[in-house]
């Protein structure tokens, strides 16, 4: 047993849980060291103390073992990630918790790269779990009973949760590298024959990254673009902002294309899904849109057609965040439409809430050489659109390439 799984979790209340994870690890032959997390500052049985934890923090342990609760595990929360990410053995993370311990370790396990084997066996794995894994890839487990000990179910679960850290990390994948640069793309269900088309162009020349926009998707993408994976966007589908203005449920955060801003990448957006917002269930859609166009995509997803104000707000959004960037931008309008649906005799079919996202769009934006807006006579899945994308692409990738190889070192 050389390198090492970490087993973050509060040692003060779930110290046989993490005993038992612990065991089962060294039963597959994988070393695994409990690093206790618990901020009461009492003295537990753990192969990493609190205190050693705690005083990772930028402010040293005193910001930590303050009293208030709220307070304390938020501190720790960014103890724990300075100390993993200070980690040269890590081999994978395997953590336990109920609410607020999987609130406690989920920051720093999104911090960590992707690809390390990450897991959460929790008590919250059962309802939304965007805010515990965010953009990372962190693989979570339903603990079906409460963390209050062993039991004939929890021994179970624990021991199946430990038995595939144990696999992941005894059987590492080795992916032999790909000359091609990497490019993330967004896409929807309703973007999908544009996406394909695109990706079927360029796949030859570029490895393809796709992205389902779903909040977390363009969070996603724009790690690995802040981190260098990515070297360049297609952002086809931006109906993220859709529900970060009218409150959908699967929003972007107010960073979406902070990425591009700091990266420089070249960028190519549109309009993909900016014709609807993602509700749950038809039932849980707000009293105030009862009046709107509904389509029921399936029995948990409710898309609302977004409104000539929304349009308007994702236009001035948008806009502001374009101008931030340095780099080469484009961003296609289709006047044909946003989406499967947004076309003659489809349900969201709205020419005028359309053309308010783009006069909003081009009144915000500063074109210049580098920042262009175009506006095409198709739809957004026409083959056309498709390859005017990609060529759009191409042109300022290479551009953006023979100005890196000649500007000076």
């Amino acid at each position: 047993m050389t390198d090492t799984v970490y087993i973050p979790g509060t040692c003060d209340t779930k110290h046989a849980e993490l005993a038992y994870i612990r065991q089962c690890l060294h039963a597959r032959g994988v070393k695994g060291l409990i690093v206790d997390v618990s901020t009461r500052g009492t003295d537990a049985d753990a192969d990493v103390s609190a205190r050693t934890v705690a005083a990772c923090h930028p402010d040293g342990a005193g910001a930590v073992f303050r009293g208030e609760r709220g307070q304390s595990i938020g501190a720790m929360a960014v103890a724990l990630r300075h100390y993993l990410l200070a980690r040269t053995d890590m081999a994978g993370v395997i953590a336990i918790g109920g609410s607020g311990g999987t609130a406690l370790v989920a920051p720093a396990l999104q911090a960590l790269p992707l690809g390390l084997p990450k897991l959460v066996v929790s008590t919250v794995a059962s309802g939304n779990t965007a805010p515990y894994i965010g953009g990372s890839d962190i693989a979570m487990l339903y603990s079906v009973t409460d963390m209050e000990g062993l039991n004939r179910l929890s021994r179970v679960i624990l021991c199946n949760a430990a038995n595939a850290m144990a696999g992941m990390v005894r059987t590492p994948c080795h992916i032999p590298p790909d000359p091609r640069p990497a490019i993330g793309l967004t896409m929807f269900g309703v973007t999908t024959p544009c996406v394909d088309h695109i990706v079927h162009d360029l796949s030859g020349r570029f490895d393809c990254l796709v992205f389902h926009a779903t909040g977390t998707g363009g969070r996603a993408m724009e790690r690995l673009a802040d981190d260098g994976v990515i070297r360049g966007f297609i952002d086809t589908t931006l109906t993220e902002f859709c529900d970060l203005v009218a409150g959908g449920i699967f929003p972007c955060d107010t960073d979406r294309l902070g990425a591009v801003i700091r990266t420089q990448r070249p960028y190519v957006g549109s309009c993909g899904g900016l014709d609807m917002v993602n509700f749950g269930a038809r039932a849980t859609v707000p009293e105030r849109y009862r009046d709107r166009v509904f389509v029921e995509h399936n029995p948990h997803i409710t898309l609302m057609r977004t409104s000539v104000a929304e349009c308007r707000a994702m236009g001035h959004m948008i806009g502001h965040q374009l101008n931030r960037c340095e780099g080469e931008v484009r961003f296609l309008y289709p006047e044909g439409g946003f989406s499967m649906l947004d076309q003659p005799d489809a349900p969201f079919h709205d020419p005028v809430a359309d053309e308010a996202f783009y006069t909003a769009l081009s009144e915000t934006l500063d074109q210049t050489p580098r920042r262009r807006l175009i506006r095409l006579p198709h739809a957004i899945n026409d083959p056309a659109f498709a390859d005017a994308l990609a060529h759009e692409f191409s042109l300022i990738f290479m551009k953006d390439t023979d100005n890196a190889q000649h500007s000076p070192q």
